[in-house]
């Protein structure tokens, strides 16, 4: 089994995302973090897909992975939210919080993550894209959600896992995960090429 497999290399995820690392460890699989501060810069003709990709690959520029052993799996992953057309980050303060979730409310939205799973000799990149189904949602849930949960390190200013997610989501098309920000199934398969 691939577990079995991935006990002789040694992994890294290159993420400061807390909902990344806890769903890497649900997979069973054991790593540590290496973190990477690097400017998420693309071309804003790009469409969403290019656009995770890149970032994806981005997270990976600062690693010197000549200086590790080739057995060495290095993980990025990058995601953005779209909403009619309009590519919307992590809120920057409250005011953008409630912006964001008014524009989500009652409306469809894709959340795309691009994956990279790298080793010092061979590269793989892959996407996925879910849509999701908003109610609409009041000026109190939204109120109540931002002061409660305080979504500000998270795209589109929600989790999926979280409050709003149990009461304001209709509809979830795709990937659950890829929603909290990992596509883990994608993840398996790309780790499986990896390590044939």
């Amino acid at each position: 089994m691939l577990l079995d497999n991935l006990n002789n290399h040694k992994i890294y995820l290159a993420s400061k995302s807390p909902r990344r690392r806890e769903l890497l460890a649900g997979m069973g699989i054991d790593f540590d973090i290496l973190t990477t501060d690097v400017e998420e810069t693309y071309d804003p003709a790009w469409s969403p897909e290019e656009i995770v990709m890149h970032l994806s690959r981005l997270k990976l520029s600062p690693i010197d992975m000549a200086q590790y052993d080739p057995k060495t799996i290095f993980i990025t992953c990058d995601t953005i939210v779209v909403v009619d057309g309009q590519i919307i980050g992590k809120p920057k303060d409250k005011a953008d919080a409630e912006r964001m979730l008014k524009m989500l409310s009652g409306n469809t939205h894709t959340v795309y993550s691009g994956l990279t799973v790298a080793t010092p000799q061979k590269q793989l990149t892959n996407y996925r894209a879910t849509d999701v189904v908003f109610e609409t949602l009041s000026d109190d849930m939204i109120q109540y959600y931002i002061d409660t949960y305080q979504p500000f390190d998270k795209a589109g200013s929600y989790g999926v896992q979280e409050w709003i997610g149990r009461v304001g989501i209709r509809e979830v098309r795709g990937s659950f995960y890829n929603v909290m920000g990992l596509p883990t199934r994608l993840l398996w398969t790309m780790l499986e090429q990896m390590c044939l």
